[in-house]
């Protein structure tokens, strides 16, 4: 059994191909030793076209892989390609696959399981994602895929429990890997200096960012309006559902009347369930907050410990003066960088509300590997990339508005951030010195291989596996 790209396309395969998400880029560094041999072809490697008819070509235990799951994740596989990276085969990509439904089948037998509160907040992130691309509309979404916004919740919630428990059971396998530098020089001296990639262009960015505070006067005006509502549905001038149809901005129940259906205690959000509970059946609240907003809660039923309910989210947003308060303060955290009062990774550690940079000192790192230098493609932000385009290294802006989604929602949202460009690498070929974070990136990801190969090699022998003939030559179940 070889898993030349096991590590890490079965992680990117597990990805959402709905939404288009890949979350992992492949290793640059595999051992030449352990790829497919090129001497057999695999079958049906023409250059993907059009439909395929659909059928079982995989079975693990209770899981199947169907011909359309291949044939969508080979496309992915192909537009996701990095420039002068080897496209996987379809071999490669079915054998990924296959190992994710063996990881699934494991799980179940080693009891590592994800709870299902995880697997729904994260699914209903996704599908908001979704719909804003869209720009909200779900009439626009169904016409586009053929499919309800139920029925496509329920493809992205099969979707994510298995991308998150495939991801559990790996860090189970791979736990207490490390790498040692003397790791990583092992690693780097084993590959051939013709071998040695070619790094384009990188540079080292980092942001502090504010997130305009909503004043307390544009609450009170969400407030306002959650209260008409509710005094319109109680005078019987309108029912909840219709409602929460034309006001929720809650894009994954709006559709459905508000109706969020039955959840445990310790699910929702603290303050929307301990509203909920107090409710009776069929009774309304007034307006709660909630990190997501302000809700008005009708509870439906309760059954034991669950409830079903429904909800109007209002999300209040800031006012031009709000926005022009979070200016006037990273203007003066500005001043005080420039003065060298204080250093700029300091300030971005205190004060950014950017959590996912801020935890680094207010850089950008690379998600494959953690480094701080990233290639221009990796910024993928195209306002980040023209703004860089216009600065000089060593330079920090003025504070620039900008927009940024926010992951609970997936809505766009206003906020205010000062950029600073610190460092530009030249292209250049692979080297320890420039290099050791990706070159310790891929280190550990040749030894997650190692391991997860030799533990394929048992978990194999304890789950039902039959592979359409028509796969075979794959060879993914030899040792």
């Amino acid at each position: 059994m070889s898993l030349p790209f096991m590590n890490n396309w079965s992680r990117k395969l597990t990805v959402l191909l709905l939404t288009g998400l890949v979350f992992n880029q492949i290793t640059w560094a595999q051992d030449t030793d352990s790829t497919l041999a090129s001497s057999e072809k695999p079958p049906s490697e023409e250059k993907p076209s059009g439909q395929v008819l659909d059928k079982i070509i995989a079975k693990v235990d209770n899981y199947i892989i169907l011909e359309s799951d291949l044939q969508k994740a080979y496309l992915e596989a192909i537009s996701q390609a990095q420039q002068g990276m080897e496209t996987p085969t379809r071999c490669q990509i079915f054998e990924s696959l296959l190992i994710n439904k063996l990881m699934m089948a494991k799980s179940e037998i080693d009891s590592v399981i994800v709870s299902e509160a995880e697997v729904i907040i994260q699914t209903d992130q996704r599908f908001n994602m979704v719909l804003q691309q869209f720009g909200g509309d779900e009439e626009t979404l169904i016409e586009a895929y053929g499919k309800t916004a139920d029925q496509l919740k329920s493809e992205i919630q099969d979707a994510v429990k298995e991308q998150m428990v495939v991801q559990k059971m790996q860090g189970v396998i791979t736990e207490g890997l490390e790498v040692s530098p003397n790791d990583v020089r092992k690693f780097y001296g084993s590959i051939p200096n013709d071998s040695l990639p070619f790094f384009s262009a990188e540079v080292t960015v980092g942001q502090i960012v504010k997130k305009p505070e909503v004043s307390q006067a544009e609450k009170d005006k969400v407030v306002e309006e959650l209260l008409s509502i509710k005094q319109r549905i109680l005078d019987g001038d309108a029912d909840f559902a219709s409602m929460a149809t034309q006001y929720s901005e809650d894009p994954g129940s709006a559709a459905q009347g508000g109706d969020l259906g039955f959840f445990k205690r310790g699910e929702l959000a603290p303050e929307y369930e301990a509203t909920a509970y107090e409710l009776k059946p069929g009774e309304i609240s007034d307006p709660v907050e909630t990190m997501f907003g302000f809700h008005m809660i009708q509870l439906l039923e309760r059954r034991g410990n669950t409830f079903n309910s429904r909800h109007i989210l209002r999300i209040p947003t800031p006012s031009e003066s709000d926005i022009e308060k979070a200016e006037r303060y990273l203007d003066s955290l500005r001043q005080l960088i420039v003065e060298e009062k204080i250093t700029f990774a300091k300030a971005a550690k205190e004060y950014s509300d950017d959590r996912e940079t801020s935890d680094n000192g207010g850089f950008f790192t690379d998600p494959g590997n953690g480094s701080n230098k990233l290639t221009l493609r990796t910024l993928e932000d195209p306002v980040l990339y023209f703004t860089l385009d216009s600065m000089e290294v060593g330079t920090l802006t003025k504070p620039i508005r900008y927009e940024d989604e926010d992951p609970r929602t997936g809505r766009s949202e206003a906020g205010v951030r000062l950029l600073f460009y610190k460092e530009r690498f030249p292209a250049h070929r692979a080297n320890l010195s420039d290099d050791y974070e990706k070159l310790k990136a891929a280190s550990r990801r040749k030894k997650e291989e190692e391991i997860l190969s030799n533990w394929f090699v048992l978990a194999k022998e304890e789950v039902f596996i039959d592979i359409d003939p028509q796969y075979d030559r794959c060879e993914v179940l030899t040792d």
